[in-house]
């Protein structure tokens, strides 16, 4: 024996082999320091600990988290030098494992909290000892993790402040801390701001809402002092705090717990909590109390930040996008932007109004890949540079090559997509362009709703990286009264649901909602509110061309007709005869009607796009009506002879028959023709006496 060399074994080596660690909490620099022990106890790779008190709540259950956090704030704010707790860790492998902390708050001469040190242990080995705690601790336990547990829950989802507020004082709030009245306070610089009360008596505190952060009220001074109160007799309190005097005897109320709201050693609020027929709290009243209080402070701290990184992100974006929309003749235009619900992220869709040389309109909705504040910084930088194209008087093709190539040469690896239109406000002609992006939706006069297929190519950038810089461009005519709509995919594709199925809801929203096109905005922005939050930006773009029904002398109507619809020759023909019907012209709907039905179909074989029909009274010493047919074909139409054998050649002939007169205009890329139709004489004899001060049928001339 004597011969037998003893092995020294040191401290921290004997504290690991019990499965014991230590850390040090430094609440000045809010820094918890473990040793490899007690990261073992917490099963946590050495590697990957960060340093911070929140990295441990992900091994916690957040009810037990609010426990511990309770225990030790009580320790820290009350004055006591030491508390402990057990609590469940949960491993890498999903296991749980009891654990017990102790720890000591070490403070300085003054009594301000320092550090607060002490050891973790793997107390699993313990659940027989558990097991002997008395009947009635162990129900204390269990409704404090109830309560906790299930606030915890509820706020989990909260996201804004509005949403911490709504989770206090909404349904069953005061009822989860058995309370009578509730009083939530945030700091605001240098006073406290009421955000929420709650119970029958306390709106008598809405004078209060804003005051100064000192010791004249309660919840102020356990703010300031980072100390809870409990009292028991809230008017005994006011000899305390003579100003809390006149609403201690309004308030209905006897006891108040005053907890501060301390999140990473900060002071973000307060939290009164009031009760009615109370005459003590308990320890664990006390402890409970501290706990809630720590999962809303934790909760407030959580929307705090977000609502701030939401106004810098939707702040940043608004920033980047017009700053109004400009006013043009003959159209109506009504913008749209929804961040995303989802924090610091900001997304990289945008709109613009451009106005073009010879009295056109540039439109555009655009959307760059990603949601950060690159995507933000790329998206303003390409809306410049897409409306400096533009403004050149480029064509659209042109303008969304050279934003292709622009994109392309940035130093980014983001690609966008865009749809850009240019717009003649006096012609309703439209030349638009897709580059990767969603159709527009075009609503008709008569409340059809359709998606017109306007041709496009690759996402800016990708085209130039691909060499596919070549956009065709597809011709629209909007009709006085009709709505382009642009839009980003945010507004028709949600988690979940097929994006057919989003637009199709948008169509119908489109057909259902108010005609004028600040109102289809609003009706669609409603769409999205109602929808939120969203996990996509959303940009919006609505253009409406403005009726032109003429004069009640001089009425007028318009008609598109499309080359793939084959219903449109019926459902123009049936326009034209309800309105010349209206209008006094019945006598010559034939004439009309033949004239209409030569000139469509010529519009339709001999063009390559779509026919507008327009059909205006002509007032004057005899009433006539004149029928429009404008298409794309810069080819004139000449009147000739056919033979007896031929199958086409005599539209002409019948227009020139059953017409009073009719010619040929140029207009701009196209052509239109025109026929007149004079208001038949009345036959001799057939003329009735009129009432005097009444009109003839059709009206006067």
């Amino acid at each position: 024996m004597a011969g037998r060399r003893r092995t020294e074994t040191g401290l921290e080596e004997r504290l690991a082999l019990n499965r014991v660690g230590t850390f040090e909490w430094d609440l000045t620099e809010e820094t918890l320091d473990l040793d490899a022990a007690a990261l073992a106890v917490f099963d946590i790779a050495p590697d990957a600990y960060d340093g911070r008190p929140e990295f441990l709540l992900s091994r916690v259950a957040p009810e037990e988290g609010a426990r511990l956090g309770a225990a030790a704030m009580t320790a820290i704010h009350t004055g006591r030098s030491s508390f402990g707790a057990y609590f469940r860790v949960r491993r890498r492998d999903g296991e749980q494992r009891w654990t017990q902390l102790r720890g000591r708050v070490l403070r300085d001469e003054s009594g301000t909290p320092l550090r607060v040190v002490g050891i973790v242990r793997d107390a699993d080995a313990d659940r027989a000892l558990l097991a002997m705690t008395s009947p009635v601790q162990l129900a204390g336990w269990q409704r404090m993790t109830t309560v906790l547990q299930g606030t915890a829950d509820a706020l989990s989802r909260a996201m804004t402040v509005d949403d911490v507020t709504a989770v206090l004082t909404g349904a069953g709030g005061l009822e989860r801390f058995g309370a009578d009245g509730l009083v939530l306070g945030l700091v605001e610089g240098d006073a406290l701001q009421l955000v929420a009360l709650a119970g029958e008596s306390a709106s008598v505190l809405d004078e209060l809402k804003l005051h100064r952060l000192d010791e004249s009220l309660p919840l102020a001074e356990a703010v300031m002092t980072q100390r809870p109160r409990f009292v028991t007799s809230l008017r005994e309190l006011a000899d305390t705090f003579p100003r809390l005097g006149p609403y201690a005897k309004r308030l209905d109320l006897d006891a108040a717990a005053f907890l501060p709201l301390v999140a990473q050693a900060r002071s973000v609020g307060g939290l009164a909590l009031l009760f009615r027929g109370r005459d003590e709290f308990t320890a664990e009243d006390r402890d409970l109390c501290l706990g809630l209080a720590g999962i809303v402070a934790q909760s407030l701290q959580r929307a705090i930040l977000f609502d701030g990184e939401r106004d810098l992100a939707t702040g940043l974006q608004s920033a980047m996008l017009p700053r109004h929309i400009p006013k043009f003749p003959g159209v109506e235009i009504a913008a749209r932007y929804h961040a995303a619900g989802s924090g610091r992220e900001v997304g990289g869709d945008w709109y613009d109004v451009i106005p073009l040389p010879r009295r056109r309109i540039g439109i555009v909705v655009g959307d760059v890949e990603g949601h950060d504040t690159q995507a933000a910084a790329v998206m303003g930088q390409l809306r410049i540079a897409l409306r400096a194209f533009a403004g050149e008087g480029h064509p659209p093709s042109t303008v969304i090559a050279r934003a292709s190539r622009f994109l392309a040469e940035l130093d980014t690896d983001r690609f966008a997509t865009c749809t850009y239109a240019q717009v003649d406000p006096g012609t309703g002609d439209i030349r638009a362009i897709r580059a990767g992006h969603m159709e527009p939706v075009l609503r008709h006069a008569d409340g059809r709703v359709s998606t017109p297929p306007v041709r496009g190519g690759l996402p800016l950038g990708l085209a130039t990286e691909f060499e596919q810089e070549e956009y065709p461009e597809t011709r629209l005519d909007l009709l006085p009264g009709e709505t382009f709509v642009l839009f980003t995919d945010g507004l028709v594709e949600h988690p979940g649901r097929d994006i057919t199925a989003g637009v199709k809801a948008l169509t119908e929203a489109v057909r259902n909602g108010p005609v004028e096109a600040c109102a289809i905005a609003e009706h669609l922005s409603e769409q999205v509110s109602q929808a939120r939050p969203t996990t996509d930006d959303v940009a919006l773009l609505v253009l409406r061309r403005d009726l032109d029904p003429g004069t009640p002398l001089a009425p007028r109507i318009h008609q598109y007709l499309h080359p793939a619809d084959p219903q449109g020759l019926a459902e123009t023909r049936t326009a034209l005869r309800e309105a010349l019907e209206d209008w006094g012209f019945a006598a010559v709907e034939d004439d009309v009607k033949v004239a209409a039905g030569e000139l469509m179909v010529n519009a339709l074989l001999h063009t390559d796009g779509g026919a507008v029909i327009t059909l205006e009274v002509l007032p004057g010493p005899v009433r006539r009506v004149r029928l429009w047919v404008k298409d794309r074909s810069n080819v004139l139409p000449r009147r000739r002879t056919p033979g007896e054998a031929a199958t086409s050649g005599r539209g002409l002939l019948l227009v020139n028959a059953v017409a009073d007169c009719w010619g040929v205009e140029p207009r701009g890329d196209g052509k239109a023709v025109w026929c007149e139709f004079a208001e038949p004489e009345p036959e001799p004899g057939t003329e009735t006496e009129l009432e005097p001060g009444s009109e003839p049928p059709g009206g006067r001339a």
